[in-house]
């Protein structure tokens, strides 16, 4: 049986001469001495690990590569050696192959962990054969180890690189370009230019819905990064107890239903970027872990001991008031310190006004061609109402709208529906006109009639015609206690 992706080591143990010419030699009567010790000479000079087992599958010899790497070698049955040098979560397999060759005369290929004289391991890949007699007896066998370790590095560094692309390809962006000429927008990108060079920490703060990764991405861009991977993690959407795992990544056995070794975002973004989008949301547990991650460099796979190296750039942002948060004790004071090095304010929609046309033609633009339409311009009417909304949700509401306008859109005008907008400008001003003295009522009530519910068709944030985000903040900032209302 051959390990995948080994096929360029096919019979290559001993490449100083051919794997024929050596079965001759051992098949040669070994008893002796002046034959012997040319053997032991000719594989000691072989730079690959060399041993021969009896019949009995007993450890009978070790070239000078094996013992230099091992350190003192006892000759004793091959399955007891095994047991000591091979990495624990490799060794099954790997006897595994030994029995296939032992029972069925084969040779067999596997891959697995060894363990130096140091205590350190390298994967080797093992091969094992059948040497027989002039009458096709097995009568010995011959092993060989060969270090492929800088063959798994660059095969574990591409799965990296393969898993990081496959998920910045299945993340859908708001729109691939930053789009507007605003002032305030312009003072952000000057800013975005500016850090970028550096390998400092950024911490992206403003309204849901207003391009905070897309921001992140611009930085990561123009960074010296930008040859690496970016990777995007969004602590809201995991849930508490599995966000370390998500983050740091774990080792097999770690936690219920952790069957194999799993690697974090944090390995994934290796030598890139790694964005934090809702930091606020993050356990206090998790704050204290990648508080370390941020002063050290370093970190720990959940279930494991081995310390990582960490070479990433961390890029958070978040929507909440921090420092509010941290008066609550709901969010570390350090961490947020260390995060805060360069921070960066997205204005919301309502505050760039001049880039709703510019923004809306972009949006016009993709979704015509996707519906195959042509719609070359938008009514005056239409964009006045555009203008003068107060677009709570941003530009993910405004791209929203515009994407349901192109569907219904019969004709070259583009045109809003007004009930739309009428809709939810009297929703959003129905709670910031009596934020005062009836905010909190008419959440509690709603939060109440839902039984705790705030996103989905039947949640609070749905009653009240707010996003589910916007409605959570809310409740952390009035300090609702959602949970009494659970069991109502």
């Amino acid at each position: 049986m051959q390990a995948p992706g080994v096929a360029q080591f096919e019979r290559s143990a001993v490449p100083v001469m051919g794997v024929e010419a050596f079965e001759s030699l051992m098949a040669a009567d070994l008893a002796g001495n002046e034959h012997a010790r040319q053997l032991e000479q000719i594989l000691d000079v072989v730079p690959q690990h060399m041993f021969i087992l009896e019949a009995d599958g007993t450890l009978s010899f070790a070239n000078r590569a094996a013992r230099e790497y091992l350190g003192e070698i006892e000759f004793v049955s091959h399955t007891q050696w095994l047991t000591r040098i091979i990495h624990p979560e490799d060794l099954a397999s790997l006897l595994q192959a030994y029995r296939d060759t032992t029972r069925h005369g084969i040779p067999v290929e596997a891959e697995a962990r060894v363990r130096n004289k140091a205590g350190q391991y390298r994967w080797f890949l093992h091969q094992l054969f059948p040497l027989r007699d002039g009458e096709g007896r097995v009568v010995r066998w011959c092993g060989a180890r060969i270090d492929i370790a800088a063959h798994k590095q660059t095969e574990e560094l591409a799965q990296r690189e393969n898993l990081a692309l496959r998920e910045e390809i299945n993340t859908v962006a708001m729109f691939e370009e930053i789009v507007g000429t605003s002032p305030r927008l312009r003072g952000v990108l000057a800013r975005v230019a500016k850090v970028a060079r550096t390998d400092s920490t950024v911490l992206i703060t403003g309204e849901t819905g207003t391009g905070k990764e897309l921001i992140a991405r611009a930085i990561h861009k123009r960074s010296q990064r930008a040859g690496r991977p970016f990777v995007s993690v969004n602590c809201a959407a995991i849930p508490r107890d599995l966000i370390a795992s998500e983050l740091f990544g774990h080792e097999k056995g770690a936690f219920t239903g952790a069957l194999q070794r799993r690697l974090g975002r944090f390995e994934l973004a290796e030598g890139g970027t790694l964005f934090l989008d809702e930091i606020g949301e993050l356990p206090a547990e998790t704050q204290v872990a990648l508080l370390r991650v941020l002063q050290e460099r370093e970190f720990q796979r959940v279930g494991g001991n081995q310390t990582i190296r960490a070479d990433v750039r961390v890029i958070a942002a978040t929507h909440r008031d921090l420092p509010s948060a941290i008066e609550a004790g709901t969010f570390r004071s350090d961490l947020f310190y260390r995060i805060n090095v360069f921070p960066l304010e997205v204005p919301p929609l309502r505050e760039r006004k001049e880039d709703i046309r510019l923004l809306a033609e972009y949006f016009i633009d993709r979704y015509s061609s996707k519906a195959g339409k042509t719609i070359k311009r938008i009514g005056m009417k239409s964009l006045e109402q555009l203008q003068s909304y107060p677009w709570p949700g941003n530009i993910r509401e405004l791209q929203n709208v515009v994407e349901r306008s192109v569907i219904l859109c019969e004709t070259e005008d583009f045109s809003v529906d007004e009930n739309w907008l009428l809709h939810q400008t009297q929703s959003s001003r129905s709670l910031s006109h009596e934020v005062v003295s009836q905010e909190r009522e008419m959440i509690e009530s709603a939060l109440e009639e839902c039984k705790g519910r705030i996103s989905g068709p039947s949640g609070a944030a749905t009653k009240l015609g707010l996003p589910a985000s916007t409605l959570d903040s809310k409740i952390r900032a009035l300090r609702i206690d959602k949970r009494r209302f659970y069991c109502n």
